[in-house]
């Protein structure tokens, strides 16, 4: 099994992200430069980490999107590999077009880090297959712009297409219809402004981000 972190400048959890996959998964992590021009060859996963790229100037995630890795990032979604985008890398995602909707500043004008408890809305896709029968899991939010927005239309084919994959049962930022995480139709790219990162063992307060990550590379 073989997966990639991309690092941005101002990225803070790309290493969080390489010793989470590679302590829940075994997997080897290769770190990818936001300025090269390729990606690593037989890739099983890639993952956008959560931080500030760019010191999120314009939008957050829209000077990101724009790096030159993510033209072969995109190619490598289009063709199906598994692709993960945590809190700035869920920003980055909906800039590059990869997901719809938007992350807003949160609702308070407030940032917030804190451990969240979310649903599983959907256990039936490829990142989430591991938490089986379980309706509820425990992650840690740290955003500031995490207030996920749609237009309705957009909300709701998301819910009736079964691409809204978690939820959160405290709001914690004002998020649309409560949603954490999103798939796209293929079913292959996922954001979420929780991190599983964070979350990956138990001396952490939880290992509930480890089955994502076992999740997302148990075909590979």
């Amino acid at each position: 099994m073989k997966a990639a972190v991309v690092v941005f400048p101002g990225s803070n959890c790309d290493r969080d992200c390489k010793v989470a996959i590679e302590r829940s998964t075994g997997a080897q992590v290769e770190m990818v430069w936001h300025g090269d021009t390729a990606l690593p060859a037989a890739l099983d996963l890639i993952v956008l980490p959560g931080g500030f790229s760019y010191g999120d100037y314009l939008r957050c995630g829209a000077m990101a999107s724009l790096s030159p890795i993510m033209a072969e990032v995109k190619a490598a979604a289009l063709r199906g590999v598994a692709t993960v985008g945590i809190c700035n890398g869920f920003q980055v995602l909906c800039e590059a077009g990869l997901l719809p909707g938007a992350l807003l500043r949160n609702e308070r004008l407030k940032y917030v880090c804190k451990a969240v408890d979310l649903a599983v809305v959907n256990s039936q896709t490829r990142f989430t297959a591991g938490y089986a029968g379980r309706r509820q899991v425990a992650m840690t939010v740290g955003n500031g712009e995490g207030n996920f927005f749609a237009d309705e239309p957009t909300l709701d084919r998301l819910e009736g297409d079964g691409q809204v994959v978690f939820r959160y049962l405290d709001n914690p930022n004002g998020s649309a219809r409560d949603i954490a995480g999103i798939i796209n139709p293929k079913g292959n790219v996922l954001g979420l402004m929780p991190h599983p990162d964070r979350a990956f063992e138990p001396e952490l307060g939880s290992a509930d981000g480890a089955l994502l990550f076992q999740s997302a590379l148990a075909s590979a």
